[in-house]
């Protein structure tokens, strides 16, 4: 065996490693969350389930308890779904008409303006809790799902402004001047031609909002009421119940559904998002 075959073996047990190490603790909560009561107490967290047992996953999606709501994540669920999905869409789109703006269409500050925009990827969120929460009260929209919406756009709009005005640059200048000279304005050049060659940064921007909207803590333990609150502070309550008997299973199995849409998307779209990153790496 010649030394670059060695390397190789070597690389490539490094990498089997890595990977072990970084599933082990999804193995565990799947693991957990098909074993029964008396299975995790006898045995030990690497043993696979005797049998295939889904009645903790009926338990954590229906009737678990969050203090004294014995509903399970059922309702934290729907939550996330009515504030992601349109949070998601309406920040992606104020990026991109930021970012087609900001990179076609400069104006005298435009770039200091961008560098305002910029400021916010850096900004931590927790400095805007208070003053945030202030707007959403004047609004009438504190501990609401439409409030959350609101929040995640604005927070969002840093990050989706720098994604797509870096995109929109690497776009010949060409096509949008031969577009206003047939007499397209604005909305016309926006719509056909910079949407139609933006299907790679909006599939990485989709994923990045859905990601980071639906595993958001912060801003659902902050600005949620009662009726509102997302799957990730549900999760949160449920597994901080005290009960006579705590049941492992029970937790596990609605962490795994707490993450189960953001797997799904990065298994159904990855391939999408890697593409997206790398599109417009290279000019010329």
């Amino acid at each position: 065996m010649t030394a670059k075959q060695i390397f190789r073996v070597l690389l490539y047990a490094v990498l089997v490693l890595a990977a072990l190490l970084f599933l082990a603790p999804l193995y565990v909560m799947l693991a957990t969350s098909l074993k029964d009561a008396e299975q995790i107490r006898s045995g030990n967290l690497l043993s696979l389930p005797n049998s295939v047992n889904f009645e903790s996953w009926q338990l954590a999606w229906s009737t678990a308890c969050t203090g004294v709501d014995c509903r399970g994540l059922q309702p934290y669920f729907w939550n996330s779904v009515r504030m992601a999905l349109p949070a998601v869409l309406i920040s992606t789109a104020w990026g991109a008409v930021n970012g087609y703006v900001l990179s076609m269409w400069k104006f005298r500050g435009s770039e200091l303006l961008f560098g305002f925009i910029l400021f916010g990827v850096f900004m931590p969120f927790q400095v805007v809790l208070l003053p945030m929460s202030q707007v959403l009260g004047y609004l009438g929209l504190a501990s609401s799902i439409t409030g959350l919406v609101l929040v995640h756009c604005l927070a969002g709009m840093a990050g989706t402004t720098l994604f797509f005005r870096n995109y929109y640059t690497a776009i010949p200048k060409e096509l949008v001047n031969a577009a206003r000279m047939d007499g397209a304005g604005f909305w016309r050049i926006f719509w056909r031609i910079v949407v139609p060659m933006s299907t790679p940064i909006l599939m990485v921007t989709l994923i990045w909002q859905f990601t980071n909207i639906w595993n958001d803590f912060l801003f659902g333990v902050a600005f949620s009421g009662a009726d509102s609150k997302p799957i990730t502070v549900g999760l949160n309550n449920m597994a901080n119940t005290s009960s006579s008997v705590k049941s492992y299973n029970v937790d596990m199995a609605a962490a795994v559904i707490a993450g189960l849409p953001t797997m799904l998307v990065y298994v159904l779209a990855g391939q999408y998002f890697v593409k997206g990153l790398t599109a417009g790496a290279v000019k010329g």
